[in-house]
């Protein structure tokens, strides 16, 4: 898996995991759903993305966006 695909699935489990525990945990999770938003968002702009620094140090092969 390159690690394009890597940040979109890490980002799609982290927006349904703030969901789940917003519903079942506390409304306060849906600050981790903006979050999560808001650096997909700024990524597309800038091409700098956190999550793709630390999973590039894992290990995990480039892709072409990041």
């Amino acid at each position: 898996m390159t690690l394009d695909r890597s940040i979109l699935a890490f980002a799609g489990f982290m927006v349904l995991l703030s969901v789940a525990l917003t519903v079942w945990v506390s409304p306060h999770f849906v600050w981790l759903t903006v979050f999560v938003g808001a650096n997909l968002l700024q990524s597309a702009f800038t091409g700098f993305c956190p999550a793709a620094l630390i999973l590039r140090r894992l290990g995990v092969k480039s892709g072409v966006a990041f």
